[in-house]
């Protein structure tokens, strides 16, 4: 078999987070969540109102992590939990729910700066959005990269407007992609958030974001299938049969897809999402989370495939369409001449 890059993990086959940050670090290493207490410009009125067609933040947040209980409380008890389930030694805060640089920036730096003060916090993982992000927030994130570990994910979900138009998202790619631009080269890493299975979107039209990635300043990515969860508008469109959910075999074979055309050097960090079983309306795959972690994994080994594989190849036919379209264009600016 051909030789895996050094990047891949030789049993999952991909490039994975958790993997990259022991070998990066020399101990494990563990996210612990925490709620700074922000809102979202699509929720208060200034981008929208409502927020995303899918967005419930208590589908992917820890229960005990609310606003209410101050920074160094959520960060006490997170660490507990995970020293005591997987032995970590150091440890990385995520700000996670809605956006956490939509605020001023001395609320910014408060919180950040209070995370970073414990010994066992080595950085910060600031979840937001590309439409959210100022030039004093960057500035903050630039200083606390010159000694700490820092890295900021962006929601882009997809990058087709049309679709960022039919899910309330607020932003467009060009959006992402400056924000990316102004981003790169300051020491932070970027990680992007990616949703697969909206209504009307294609395999195919997802699989291209792979190479969208491929030519930027990407650290990692987080993927999930997009769920319906009690409470949003995407369950009133389940309800009304206007959302179809991707099937599981639907959706581990486009993130195998998905794998094979990402450059090996970017991370994953996510590839699954759930939801409390109180909430969750669909998909009711009803596999935990190393079950369709690892349903990937064995789809992998049997396509004999790992991350990057095909990266190059379709590289290759983007660069063959751009070819293609470019004398097309040259063809009709004649032609009109």
């Amino acid at each position: 078999m051909t030789a895996l890059p050094a990047t891949v993990h030789p049993e999952l086959r991909f490039n994975s987070y958790g993997f990259q940050l022991r070998r990066r670090f020399g101990y494990r290493v563990s996210k612990v969540n925490v709620d700074g207490g922000f809102t979202c410009p699509n929720r208060d009125g200034s981008k929208g109102i409502g927020g995303c067609i899918y967005c419930d933040n208590s589908s992917f947040s820890p229960g005990n992590t609310q606003a209410t209980v101050p920074i160094e409380e959520q960060l006490a008890a997170g660490m507990a939990y995970h020293r005591h389930r997987l032995g970590s030694e150091r440890f990385i805060v995520y700000f996670q729910k809605f956006t956490n640089t939509y605020g001023p920036v001395e609320q910014l730096r408060d919180l950040y700066t209070r995370a970073l003060a414990h010994p066992d916090v080595l950085g910060i993982s600031v979840g937001t959005r590309p439409d959210a992000l100022s030039d004093e927030a960057l500035d903050l994130l630039t200083g606390l990269a010159e000694s700490h570990y820092v890295c900021l994910e962006l929601g882009l979900q997809s990058m087709d407007d049309a679709i960022l138009g039919r899910i309330n998202r607020g932003h467009t790619l060009d959006d992402y992609l400056q924000a990316v631009s102004r981003a790169a080269g300051r020491g932070i890493e970027l990680c992007t958030h990616l949703i697969y299975g909206f209504p009307g979107e294609t395999r195919s039209g997802f699989l291209k974001t792979a190479e969208l990635l491929a030519g930027l300043p990407i650290s990692s990515v987080k993927l999930h299938q997009l769920h319906a969860v009690s409470g949003t508008r995407l369950a009133e469109l389940y309800a009304r049969h206007e959302f179809i959910p991707v099937t599981h075999t639907e959706y581990v074979a486009t993130a195998c897809d998905f794998l094979e055309r990402l450059p090996a050097g970017i991370s994953v960090q996510r590839l699954y999402g759930s939801a409390p079983l109180a909430i969750r309306i669909a998909p009711t795959w009803n596999l935990k989370n190393n079950q369709m972690w690892y349903s990937i994994v064995h789809e992998l080994k049997r396509r004999g495939t790992w991350q990057g594989c095909r990266h190059a190849e379709s590289a290759s036919q983007s660069a063959d369409k751009r070819q293609t379209l470019d004398v097309a264009s040259q063809n009709c600016r004649e032609c009109a001449a």
